[in-house]
């Protein structure tokens, strides 16, 4: 406001000057209103040298910008997103709610691009349609916008990492797209992983030794590729499509390995950011290009390993941040972004915290030191007033509380309807055959919940399979009917003739375990096919549920990384074994070899329930489920040690097995005890209830109930309802579920069974030949471009598709012969 004060006393004591002077602005004026209006002036695109923005990307699921800001005392200027490309209408919320929060508090947006598809898919009309696309999706938004297109490209861990042909074509497209017509708003950002351990593991989508694209990666000319080589020169794009540069350097002394704590070491930030990855980054991509610098950053801190204390390193490391990067020799440094979230290691071993603000002493030293430094600090634009941020699709209070009340009179009508109304009791579950058709179709119902969830495509059906009947996966249910059904079928025999039971139970374990062997190999050598796309097969993408927590979302893993020195001679020793041991392979196949080695030593379990020892067996299964979860000790190296750990999901298998040999007796008892299953159901009902406050939203359809803050449901959900180590919560709402359904089964088969029986059923007869088939399918429906469009209803329509062939696959018997059932 100073610049437009006026002065009342002088003008009167010159006023000859200061009647020209209104008569000039008069004239002006009026020319302004008569003269066309020219373009808006573009807003700063960057900051002033030695003052960079503050920046921060959140676990938005969890977080937000407000709960962050009054925990530093500060606001960022810049706050970040992920996105991935083509565009996917199951993000539209997500992105929504993350530009409002931001305008809210008249912040910048980062958006980091994701490649959902190969690079070599990203052309100009993909690139074109999904600038198109953002350009919609922020066309409200007043603050500038980072486009980060696929980071870390120089790394083996994303999907898109060491391919520099494709990389730098698709940038390119990309680049070119965003600036047509954008206004100077936009800026692409080129940002590689520190090249500190450059090439890492070396992914197998690399150049190899030979091929056109091998000269790029081997930039000093030696034939080879290695450290010696450049780690981030094979994959710049150019400067015409390269607006803004940037870098992810963390400070992290574990090199992937073991969790350890450390202080940083003086001069460390300067030394990544200058002589990391055989050369001077900095120095030849900021000042020798001219262009603003960002850094992504955090420092590494393991509550649960021993070491230097947390606010040492945070501190450390925060301190080194601020001072690098306000410091005269990095004054093109344009914004520093801390990555503000939570991880475990891959296997779920070491719990890491990379926030500034998890503890408030280690967020008031981060605030005074920023206050002390020239950094800038939000807002930086004009301020959105939306109020307080409310997420898309979500009931909250009284709404909320209407639908627990809806579900409360559901359960009681369900409980009263066959024992008022005469005309029910027909409804009852009446079967004179030994085969019991009730867990036929449960098996079904699981046997479907794993298709959808391993097709992954935003449709409906999702809806009704992301675990909307509660804290419950398909892959839960599986185990555990799995161990049902072995109980049924194999308990009666191990009574007359166990040595017989042995020889079958071998039998289908050899057989199946050459089935997986198939599966691995046939996968491996579909991905040799050039126009064949299998990544969706070769590759696992994190959705942030599994083993490396929440920052483990949108991370790719290679699952055949060093399968293809299967053609090196001598091959390698190391490689042989580890096909043997089943650690390669589809991620979405790896429950088989958990499955193989449940059934080897299911005649022990048997044996032991022969001789009356079921208190036992349960007693050292649940033994054992706790050491599991407690030790998070891998029995054996095979990868589905990764998603079902042994230890911990047999106890699923062994809860099923018991309960299927002596099935009879436990209904004659629940029979006996009703209010047992009026309490499984009530418990149900109520898990139900609780798991669709889930933050995570499936697609623009789905809704979800404001129970609690996101940050304290997502605690909750990790402590009593995690997946991967089978939290308390999750294996108690398993067994609920299970006594729930059965019940209600038994009391309104008739219109079930009419309703959905002849389509479950025979999926759940052939649980194991439609989980191989499916497999084949997720190949298929990767190749067809328009399903990766992530269309809801076209997806729909696609996994009806899948799923009818199935089941005519399933009716007709095909390949029964040759493909497990």
């Amino acid at each position: 406001m100073r610049a437009v004060t006026s002065h009342h006393h002088a003008v009167w004591r010159n006023r000859p000057r200061s009647a020209v002077a209104y008569l000039a602005t008069i004239v002006i004026a009026f020319l302004a209103v008569l003269a066309p209006a020219g373009p808006a002036q573009a807003a700063q695109t960057a900051p002033e040298n030695g003052k960079p923005w503050l920046g921060a990307v959140l676990e938005w699921g969890e977080d937000t910008a407000a709960g962050f800001s009054d925990r530093l005392g500060a606001s960022p200027a810049v706050f970040g997103h992920d996105i991935t490309i083509p565009f996917r209408d199951s993000e539209r919320n997500d992105i929504d709610g993350f530009l409002q929060q931001a305008a809210a508090k008249g912040s910048h947006a980062l958006l980091t691009v994701k490649p959902s598809v190969p690079l070599d898919q990203l052309g100009t009309s993909e690139a074109e349609a999904f600038a198109q696309q953002v350009h919609g999706l922020t066309s409200g938004f007043k603050g500038q916008l980072l486009i980060r297109f696929a980071p870390d490209m120089n790394t083996s861990w994303v999907g898109w990492g060491q391919q520099p042909a494709a990389y730098r074509q698709a940038f390119q497209a990309v680049s070119k797209a965003f600036k047509k017509d954008d206004g100077g708003r936009v800026a692409m950002v080129w940002s590689p992983y520190l090249g500190k351990d450059y090439p890492f593991d070396r992914s197998r989508n690399a150049p190899q030794p030979g091929s056109d694209g091998f000269a790029l990666l081997d930039t000093n000319g030696d034939g080879a590729w290695n450290g010696s080589d450049n780690a981030y020169a094979p994959y710049y794009p150019g400067d015409d499509a390269v607006d803004w540069v940037g870098l992810a350097a963390y400070h992290d002394d574990t090199a992937g390995g073991a969790a350890v704590n450390t202080v940083p070491r003086a001069g460390e930030l300067q030394e990544m950011l200058t002589a990391s990855g055989g050369e001077n980054f900095y120095g030849t991509y900021s000042e020798g290009r001219r262009k603003p610098f960002l850094l992504q950053t955090s420092a590494f801190y393991s509550p649960s390993t021993g070491g230097a204390p947390e606010a040492d390193i945070k501190t450390g490391w925060w301190d080194q941040v601020v001072g690098t990067a306000t410091s005269p020799g990095f004054g093109r440094t344009a914004a520093v972004v801390w990555d503000e979230r939570t991880s475990t290691r891959d296997t779920g071993v070491a719990s890491i915290s990379w926030l500034l603000t998890g503890s408030p002493d280690i967020a008031k030293a981060a605030a005074d030191r920023l206050k002390a430094s020239p950094m800038v600090t939000g807002p930086v634009t004009d301020q959105a007033s939306t109020g307080t941020y409310v997420r898309a699709n979500t009931l909250s209070g009284p709404a909320a509380w209407t639908v627990a009340a809806a579900m409360l009179i559901l359960l009681v009508a369900l409980w009263q309807v066959p024992r008022r109304i005469n005309a029910a009791t027909a409804w009852s579950y009446q079967d004179p055959s030994t085969r019991d058709s009730r867990v036929d179709l449960l098996r079904g119902m699981a046997i479907v919940f794993v298709v959808v969830n391993h097709l992954g495509m935003a449709s409906l059906f999702q809806l009704l399979t992301q675990e909307a009947v509660g804290f419950v996966s398909g892959a839960e249910l599986f185990v555990l009917f799995s161990g049902l059904v072995v109980g049924m079928v194999y308990g009666p025999k191990a009574k007359e003739d166990f040595g017989r039971v042995v020889d079958l139970t071998s039998r289908r374990a050899g057989k199946l375990y050459l089935t997986a062997l198939a599966v691995l190999i046939g996968v491996f050598l579909l991905s040799l096919l050039p126009f064949f796309h299998t990544e969706a097969l070769t590759t696992f993408v994190d959705q942030g549920t599994g083993g490396a927590g929440h920052n483990g979302a949108g991370r790719t893993y290679d699952l055949y990384a060093g399968m293809s020195s299967l053609f090196q001679f001598p091959v390698p020793p190391q490689v042989l074994p580890a096909i043997i041991l089943l650690q390669f392979g589809p991620w979405q196949f790896n429950v088989m070899g958990l499955y193989v080695v449940l059934l080897l030593i299911s005649p022990l379990i048997l044996a032991a329930l022969n001789r009356g020892k079921a208190v036992w067996v349960l007693a050292a299964t649940l033994a054992v489920y706790v050491v599991g979860t407690v030790t998070r000790f891998r029995v054996l190296p095979s990868q589905f040690e990764d998603s079902f750990p042994l230890l911990v999901w047999q106890v699923l298998f062994v809860l099923g097995l018991v309960a299927g040999y002596h099935r009879r007796a436990i209904i004659s008892w629940l029979s006996r005890h009703i209010w047992v299953v009026v309490a499984c159901t009530a418990a149900a009902f109520a898990l139900a209830f609780l798991s669709w406050g889930n933050p995570y939203l499936a697609n623009n359809y789905d809704v979800r109930l404001a129970l609690m803050p996101d940050a304290a449901y997502r605690g909750m959900y990790d402590a009593l309802f995690g997946r991967t180590y089978l939290a308390p919560g999750r294996l108690l709402n398993v067994m609920v579920l299970v006594v729930a359904a059965y019940a209600f089964l038994s009391a309104y088969w008739k219109p079930v069974q009419r309703a959905l029986g002849w389509f479950l059923i025979p999926l759940g007869r052939a649980t194991l030949y439609v989980f191989i088939m499916h497999v084949l399918l997720i190949a298929v429906v990767a190749n067809i471009p328009a399903l990766q469009q992530q269309s809801i209803f076209l997806n729909t329509a696609a996994y009806a598709v899948v799923l009818g062939l199935l089941w005519v696959m399933v009716r007709t018997r095909f390949l029964f012969r040759i493909i497990p059932t």
